[in-house]
């Protein structure tokens, strides 16, 4: 059996640079674990690891399709399988890092998935609700027929909300039926990071700030030039939408900060939810450590107790 490691948690709660040091130590390479930072061009907003960070420890899965690609969590599983096999094949340990869910479990519990296939006629039905009604409304409508898969995914997520919606008219099955799991197919070591949630809220306001700061304006008035706008599924990310319509007239500077920092601290609470249903994640309070090192030294000896390796 395959071993792979985890550090996941919440949005702004320092996984990142944490997970960078832990590969260092425990001669691992990370696998990005995030739904946007697969996408190129999408850097500030997704907090996305710089090139220097990139070339100080291994990357995997950062910038591997264009804002217009399609992207599935299957797609993701399919890479990670490949990856994780890899990089113990090498010897060294792979290392999920990142905060989406769905791909998470898609990977440690190898999610299978049954494809059916599209109908251009019903996706095109319900992205004409959509257009008609808001994404809210259909996302609510979703929640009745199939709340496990609902609250698996982001309530901006056009994409999946449509694709749930679709499955369900043509089989008259939840979507979520479709996913049968195995929770045995690694030698997983899970580690989540969490804050109290005022010093985690405080973080992530702080995080907007210093995002508008590093040009996160900039960076979605770059991909608005470039054509790209609230159609493509990429651009409803956490951020993106709001600058957009702020570069659009439609919210103003103050609104834009106030509505990232609420939808962000609203989407950190539902990372939360769901990363504390799986059991086997072993959680450690960051500020439990004064100093990274300590932090660092804490989470490289559970990961590699579990694995034998001290």
């Amino acid at each position: 059996m395959l071993d792979l490691a985890a550090i996941i948690g919440p949005t702004a709660v320092g996984k990142t640079q944490l997970s960078i040091e832990v590969a260092r130590r425990v001669n691992g390479e990370i696998i990005s674990c995030d739904s946007m930072q697969v996408y190129k061009g999408m850097d500030v907003g997704t907090a996305k690891a710089d090139i220097e960070e990139q070339n100080s420890i291994t990357h995997h899965l950062l910038d591997v399709r264009e804002i217009e690609q399609d992207f599935s969590v299957a797609e993701y599983q399919t890479l990670c399988k490949e990856l994780i096999a890899s990089i113990n094949a090498r010897n060294k340990l792979p290392i999920l890092v990142g905060g989406t869910g769905l791909y998470y479990q898609a990977v440690v519990d190898n999610y299978h998935f049954f494809p059916i296939k599209s109908r251009q006629e019903v996706r095109k039905k319900w992205n004409n609700i959509i257009d008609k009604k808001g994404l809210n409304y259909v996302y609510e409508y979703l929640k009745l027929i199939d709340r496990e898969y609902a609250l698996k995914i982001s309530v901006n997520d056009r994409k999946r909300i449509v694709r749930a919606l679709e499955v369900f008219e043509l089989t008259q099955k939840p979507f979520s039926s479709y996913q049968k799991r195995d929770k045995s197919t690694y030698n997983l070591a899970a580690v989540g990071l969490y804050l109290d949630r005022q010093e985690l809220y405080d973080r992530i306001n702080q995080r907007v700030n210093d995002m508008l700061k590093n040009g996160l304006i900039q960076e979605v008035a770059n991909l608005r030039s470039q054509g790209y706008n609230l159609s493509f599924n990429p651009m409803q990310a956490l951020g993106y939408k709001q600058v957009y319509y702020y570069l659009e007239g439609f919210i103003t500077k103050e609104e834009m900060v106030e509505e990232i920092q609420k939808e962000t601290r609203r989407y950190a609470k539902r990372q939360i939810t769901w990363f504390n249903k799986d059991k086997r994640i072993h959680w450690i309070n960051i500020k439990d450590y004064p100093r990274p090192d300590l932090l660092v030294k804490k989470i490289s000896a559970y990961i590699e107790g579990q694995f034998n390796r001290v």
